[in-house]
């Protein structure tokens, strides 16, 4: 679990009181992620879930909140942020920026199949197709510029065949000259950020790396988490199942599959960066989850000499 900031009771009551959102039953830290503070939270008005955010600052949060509310006003299974009776959407809570949001039914899949993963690429094509018209997208926020930067700060810490990996493959995206389709991502679609209720998809969660980049980039992204076999290698029919769900919603383009196995490894490059960065330089926190940055290092290096499942 992480949980950077400890909240106590009395707090969260008369914040909760003061946002219109009802009397305090209970509350308890949420488990995994590693960028905020959640909470699963309890009152006499509904079930929520309360975020403090630990890296955002109140201008930064403003465009994911917006982004939220406009994906779920149309239709998107996703967390829609509570406004009080001002209008605000965001209110510090513990000297933190802080939004509550309606919980969604559903649990996390452990062991996704091909059904999990064809629900995966229907709901992500309706996110792409849905964010299209929201104003003033910012850039990914981990695209390919923050890998350059994140790797020269990571390279002298690395050993020898991991700093040529890395190296080899931030060469390679840097040549890469396609035109690929792009607008807003969610960029971070594991199977942690995804409810299930059945074989129901019911929430899409944590939008908070979300920006502009290259559509194909997030069908990636959920594809190295959600499409992986237990040798770490995509299982070829759900990758097909992912792809052509998606492809049903948005038609995937002849470019897009030849940028296919690039933009698998560029999602495994950023994935084992970040992990690298949350390794070497920890945050502090009172239960703090660090992830294993090995699973993408080793995913990269299996991107670079396999070829990748694709619609038939």
């Amino acid at each position: 679990m992480s949980v950077f900031t400890h909240v106590t009771a009395e707090q969260l009551a008369a914040w909760l009181e003061a946002g219109q959102a009802g009397r305090l039953l209970g509350f308890a830290g949420i488990e995994a992620g590693v960028q905020n503070t959640n909470y699963r939270v309890s009152s006499d008005r509904g079930q929520w879930v309360l975020t403090l955010f630990e890296t955002l600052g109140a201008d930064e949060l403003a465009f994911y909140l917006a982004l939220m509310a406009h994906l779920a006003a149309r239709g998107l299974p996703c967390p829609a942020p509570l406004a009080d009776l001002a209008g605000r959407i965001q209110r510090p809570l513990a000297s933190k920026p802080a939004a509550l949001f309606t919980r969604l039914p559903g649990h996390e899949v452990v062991a996704p199949d091909a059904i999990h993963c064809a629900a995966v690429g229907d709901a992500l094509a309706r996110l792409h197709l849905a964010a299209a018209d929201f104003p003033a997208p910012q850039p990914n926020p981990r695209g390919l510029g923050w890998c350059r930067e994140t790797a020269g700060r990571l390279l002298p810490l690395l050993a020898p065949v991991a700093t040529a990996l890395l190296t080899n493959e931030l060469a390679d995206q840097s040549a890469a000259h396609a035109v690929l389709p792009r607008g807003v991502i969610h960029a971070d679609l594991f199977r942690d950020n995804v409810l299930f209720d059945g074989y129901r998809l019911s929430g899409l969660l944590d939008f908070y790396f979300a920006g502009e980049d290259e559509l194909l980039f997030d069908l990636a992204v959920a594809a190295n988490d959600w499409c992986l076999d237990d040798a770490g290698q995509l299982h070829a029919d759900r990758t097909r199942a992912l792809l052509a769900a998606y492809h049903a919603q948005r038609p995937l383009l002849a470019a897009e599959a030849a940028a296919w196995p690039r933009l698998l490894r560029r999602a495994a490059l950023r994935f084992w960066l970040s992990r690298l960065q949350d390794q070497q330089q920890p945050r502090e926190g009172q239960q703090v989850l660090v992830k294993d940055p090995t699973p993408f290092q080793r995913l990269l290096e299996t991107h670079r000499h396999t070829t990748a499942p694709w619609l038939n």
